[in-house]
């Protein structure tokens, strides 16, 4: 299944090469999770602090479905 997956601010450095827009296409096997698009592109787990899926607040562990929008954040500081 195709998964459309957006890896914001320091995350968008596992992009493979030639994205654009800061996403990319995945393509997981039926019953995928997070976590398996995480570990498709390389991106180390601690490094993810927030996950949407089709604009809603998601889980590692979150299933997947064909044609999710996936969007990973990291932790976010500030002052």
């Amino acid at each position: 299944m195709k998964i459309d997956v957006f890896l914001y601010a320091t995350l968008s450095k596992y992009l493979p090469e030639g994205s654009t827009n800061r996403s990319t296409v995945v393509n997981l096997p039926e019953g995928a999770c997070v976590r398996d698009i995480i570990e498709e592109l390389g991106v180390p787990e601690k490094s993810v602090k927030l996950i949407f899926i089709n604009g809603s607040h998601a889980r590692m562990e979150t299933s997947l479905f064909e044609n999710d929008r996936v969007g990973l954040f990291p932790p976010v500081g500030g002052g």
